[in-house]
Formats: C-alpha cells, structure tokens, sequence
C-alpha cells in the first residue's frame, strides 16, 4: 500500500506542475505575448534537460532516424501544440478551451489501442467518460449547459460560444495526444530526457520566431514577478514535469498515464482559488468529484483489475497438468 501512494506521488507530480504553471500563467500573461510565453515556457527547458542529459552520462540523439522522430516530436508536441494553445488562450473562454486541452486522454486512449494493442477495459472507458463530463461541469459556460440541457443546440454557434478559439484548443488537445503517442518511438531511438530537451529546443524555436515578427511588447513590460514566474513556467511546468511525464510515457500505460491530465484543471481551481481568490460553483465542485473519481476509476481501481487478471491468468496455467499443457 505504501509502495503504491508513493508511486501515484511521483506520476501524478507533472500534472500537479502544469496546474500549477497555468496559474502564474494567467496571472503574468498581461505582462507579456502568448508566443514568447510558449518559447519562454520551451527553449529555456530544453537546454536543460539536454544539459543535465550530458552531465548525466546520457547518449544524446544519433543517427538520422533518432535526429527524424525528435523533430517530427518537436513539431507536433512543441510547435503546433503551444502555438495552438497561445493563439487559442486569448480567443477562447478560458474554462472552455481548458475542457478542449484536458479531453486528450480520450484520444490517446483510442491511438494506444489502435498503435499499441493497450488494453482499454470498460471500467477504463467509463473512467474516461466519467472524466469528460467532470472537467466540462468545472470548465463549460453556464450558459452552453443550458442549451445543452433544452436540446437546442443550434443555439451554441447562435451564442459565439463554440468559434476559432475553441477550434485552436481542440487542435491544441490533439497535438498533445499524438505528441504522447509518439513518445514511444521516440525513445526506441534516443535517451528520454536527451529527445524530450531537444525536442522542447526545435519546438520552440518556430514559436521565438513568429514572436519576433508579430509581437512587439512581449517582455518589455515584464517586472520582477514576472520574470520569476516565467522561470517558474520555465523550470517547473516546463524541463521537470514534460521531462518527467515523457520519462513515464515512454514504458508505462499510455491511457493510466494520460487520464491524469483530468487532475490539471482540478490543480489549477485549487491553487487559483488560494492564489487568485477565485470561487467555485456547486456545478463545478461536481465537476472536481467526477474528475477525481474517474481519475481512480482508470489509473488505479482498473490497474488493479488488469493485475489480478493476468495473476490469476498465471496461476490457472500453472495449475494446468504438464499432460495437458504438451497437447
């Protein structure tokens, strides 16, 4: 039991940072420009991880096909998923493109399946399900669960609720879903935490530019505060929790790993709520208890279930007599 609540400390330790990065995010972002906030949050990692990869004794890439699986990596997972995410932050409701962003377990519990052959059993799917709603009671508009709720649908686009920002998350979300499922034959050809700096430098290189030619104001009005919770950004929601969710990617059960990321946005309310002052509704802390209950629902009560299948998988074709298994 012990060896257990010290393992879900340590894998639920990335999405507690990137919680918590979204709320110096949101507090710092009228200092600065969303783009050079993703290649802030990027590059500097980057150089990081590849740096204590070296000091480590760690092989860095080698070889075109390590050098073509970092890239494409980079591409997906850094490039188009912040430069998604930026553009999506300032046109999108907040709680909104937060669902979009946290619906990726979904994807990647599908790519797994399909790619991997991961095992997907029903408790696992209605975990996910469960999750869904859980994160769209903390985040959605109370007015889109009206029209949910009277069936008239056609409403929503009528409302400019559902527009461009909400289609930049989603792409955002879908971006970060393929970036995981890439993870696996990323390290077939290169060191974890070497292909995870690098692939952080060549994502956010793109971003610094595009900066450079759009954004005019992007650090000149930032204060003392400000730069501390860049490096924050930086440091903690940047080179340790995507170098420690990749390292976990890379071995462990894709779909347990990425239904995780419901935790965020319940990270997120708890510390914006000390931090922000900011208040929740009965609906969104509905919201919190299905999130934390899908959460158990698939990283550990179907764990479990998977395990005492295959041991008892194993004992049965243990008990089998040494005849019977010759046939």
């Amino acid at each position: 039991m012990i060896q257990i609540s010290r393992q879900s400390i340590f894998v639920i330790l990335p999405f507690l940072l990137w919680g918590t990065a979204m709320v110096v995010m949101k507090a710092i972002m009228p200092q600065t420009e969303p783009l050079f906030l993703a290649a802030f949050r990027l590059i500097p990692s980057g150089v990081l991880l590849v740096g204590l990869a070296s000091f480590l004794g760690r092989s860095q890439p080698n070889g075109w096909k390590a050098w073509l699986w970092i890239i494409l990596f980079g591409l997906v997972d850094g490039a188009l998923f912040q430069g998604f995410l930026a553009f999506g932050l300032v046109r999108t409701n907040a709680g909104l493109g937060s669902l979009l962003i946290d619906s990726q377990p979904l994807a990647v519990a599908v790519m797994a399946a399909l790619f991997y052959q991961e095992y997907i059993g029903k408790l696992a799917i209605f975990g996910l399900g469960i999750g869904f709603i859980g994160i769209g009671l903390i985040g959605l508009p109370h007015e889109l669960w009206q029209f949910v709720f009277s069936g008239d649908l056609s409403k929503i686009w009528e409302a400019g609720i559902f527009n461009l920002g909400e289609w930049l998350m989603l792409g955002a979300s879908l971006s970060m879903a393929i970036g995981t499922i890439l993870i696996r034959p990323v390290v077939k050809n290169a060191d974890p935490v070497a292909a995870t700096g690098w692939h952080m430098i060549i994502g956010g290189l793109p971003l610094l530019f595009l900066s450079r030619q759009l954004e005019t104001s992007a650090w000149q009005e930032l204060d003392a505060w400000g730069w501390l919770g860049m490096g924050y950004i930086s440091l903690m929601g940047g080179a340790i929790a995507y170098g420690l969710f990749f390292y976990l990617a890379s071995s462990g059960n894709l779909t347990k790993l990425s239904a995780l990321t419901f935790s965020t946005p319940v990270f997120a309310i708890i510390f914006g709520r000390i931090f922000l002052s900011e208040t929740l509704t009965q609906v969104q802390w509905l919201g919190v208890v299905l999130t934390l209950t899908s959460i158990y629902l698939v990283s550990i009560r179907n764990s479990n279930a998977v395990e005492k299948a295959d041991d008892s998988t194993q004992l049965s074709s243990q008990s089998v007599p040494s005849e019977t298994i010759s046939q």
